[in-house]
């Protein structure tokens, strides 16, 4: 799926494009700026925090770069909007020392407590 808005920069060549390939083109709603807020800043926030960090060799690594982000976003890294937890937190029950797991080999760090 593709979202875009109305500009002129995008025409309907740019669609067919898009469409011959089988991705679906979504065109935003007119003068509508917040309309795509919510995907502009999970972009920006992809971008500065993993993508400007790596050199991103192909389709196939950039799938495992931002499927590793991704679980890391949303079970590991604190957000703000939600008093500094995650928004689907992990289940720990344990009582045992705090165990480290790297992701993108050491580049996120991601503490839990072990089951005892």
């Amino acid at each position: 799926m593709l979202l875009h808005d109305r500009d002129s920069k995008f025409p309907a060549a740019f669609d067919d494009v898009f469409g011959s390939e089988g991705v679906q083109v979504i065109r935003l709603p007119y003068r509508a700026p917040r309309a795509n807020a919510f995907a502009e800043r999970w972009v920006g926030t992809a971008r500065r925090e993993v993508l400007d960090h790596h050199l991103i060799f192909g389709r196939r690594h950039l799938d495992h770069v931002l499927g590793q982000f991704v679980d890391h976003y949303h079970l590991a890294r604190p957000h703000q909007g939600l008093g500094q937890r995650t928004p689907m937190p992990r289940q720990s029950g344990g009582a045992g020392p705090v165990v480290r797991r790297d992701r993108l080999g050491g580049f996120f760090h991601e503490y839990e407590r072990a089951v005892a």
